[in-house]
């Protein structure tokens, strides 16, 4: 599975483990977003449309299970979460996977081990493009195989660019995902170029494939923040 694009959030307040562990993911190819409480998490959570989370335990203004809870009710339920943290207790961590963790790191994380986790956690919810797999969801089918997405088994016309950006919105449906990250992953651009190609192509893409909520998906721009393809 290639990183290029992906981001790790990684909420944490102790500075001197958030650096070390930025230091291992970004050496693994990821592009990491820091978080300091969850406050701040939540203020920047919808602009930096990150695939996974690393989440602390103990934070200075509230605790990993709350901010879970919050994150498996809201918009962004399907987001991947690993605790890391220093509580070892069998229960502690019976209750951080049944909350909804996907799952346990305990403190102090070995670097190999924690990359590994995180990458079969994002492999099982972040699948590549390419690996061949049908998104189906209903009534739209996007076939990678075959380079088609269909309604109701009627296939639609879309260009190569389109196509390629209908294949990773569905495969991250249910989640935020920023302009900067669809022109790094979809266009291959910095995200230094601007984005107005970017929301030419969203637009071209929501009247082909009706996505208006009229076949019970949308695809809904966030203000400053991006696009979501949601269930209606």
């Amino acid at each position: 599975m290639s990183k290029l694009g992906l981001v790790v959030g990684l909420l944490e307040d102790d500075p001197d483990m958030a650096a070390l562990v930025s230091h291992w993911l970004e050496e693994s190819g990821y592009t990491v977003r820091w978080f300091r409480s969850a406050t701040e998490y939540r203020r920047r959570q919808g602009s930096e449309a990150i695939d996974l989370l690393l989440l602390d335990w103990m934070l200075p203004d509230s605790t990993g299970i709350e901010v879970i809870g919050a994150i498996r009710s809201s918009a962004n339920s399907r987001l991947p979460v690993i605790f890391l943290t220093a509580r070892d207790a069998e229960d502690d961590m019976v209750r951080g996977l049944a909350s909804g963790g996907d799952d346990y790191v305990v403190k102090p994380p070995k670097q190999r081990e924690l990359i590994a986790r995180v990458h079969a956690v994002l492999r099982r919810h972040v699948n590549d493009s390419d690996n061949g797999e049908t998104i189906d969801l209903a009534p739209y089918s996007v076939d990678p195989r075959r380079r088609r997405v269909s309604i109701d088994r009627r296939d639609i016309d879309l260009t190569q660019r389109e196509f390629d950006l209908a294949c990773f919105l569905f495969r991250r449906h249910g989640r935020i995902i920023s302009r900067d990250a669809l022109l790094e992953n979809v266009w291959n651009l910095s995200a230094a170029v601007s984005t107005r190609t970017v929301d030419t192509h969203v637009s071209r893409l929501r009247k082909k494939l009706d996505l208006n909520g009229e076949h019970g998906w949308r695809l809904a721009a966030i203000y400053q923040h991006g696009y979501r393809l949601e269930k209606v």
